[in-house]
């Protein structure tokens, strides 16, 4: 079972990872940031939004509400940087949400329909940690996009964020 504080990591470590990726993105000339490359989103920017979509599927899911997306590809942002002003929005939600859980609001079902339009539920607690799973998944996608460039990857495993967070706590 996953505890109140063990979401507020994941939440963090969520936010951490996408501040990590995002630094390293912006960076980039924007014709690296939309060359289309051989991947499953074509390029960095459509990665990088997918997570953003999925993020917003599953912030509907927890709110109760439908979520309106109609595929999993939808460009919400066309612009990197308005995507990253999202994905913050996005990320200061998780936080907040995650920063509210008790036991029993991570033991809480939410129902879910998906754009395919299978159904079912899953706790609070399995809705955080799909989302931060996700996240995890497709930034790898992106990592591989850099290699392809090829840039600087992100580390964006969780001793390195841990490691981090305890510096920044020493300092």
């Amino acid at each position: 079972m996953l505890t109140p504080d063990a979401a507020r990591m994941l939440a963090d470590y969520k936010k951490w990872a996408n501040q990590e990726t995002y630094a390293i993105v912006l960076a980039l000339p924007p014709e690296e940031i939309y060359k289309e490359r051989v991947s499953l989103f074509k390029n960095i920017a459509r990665t990088l939004n997918h997570i953003y979509v999925v993020d917003l599927i599953w912030q509907a899911h927890v709110e109760g509400r439908p979520h309106g997306i109609a595929a999993l590809n939808t460009v919400t942002h066309e612009e990197i940087g308005a995507l990253w002003e999202a994905q913050q929005a996005m990320d200061g939600w998780y936080m907040a949400w995650a920063a509210q859980l008790t036991e029993a609001g991570l033991a809480e079902e939410k129902r879910y329909e998906l754009i395919g339009g299978n159904t079912g539920s899953m706790s609070c607690a399995e809705i955080l940690l799909h989302a931060v799973n996700h996240g995890s998944y497709h930034r790898g996608f992106v990592s591989d996009l850099l290699m392809q460039i090829p840039a600087k990857r992100p580390t964006v495993d969780l001793p390195v964020y841990k490691r981090a967070r305890a510096a920044a706590a020493a300092a």
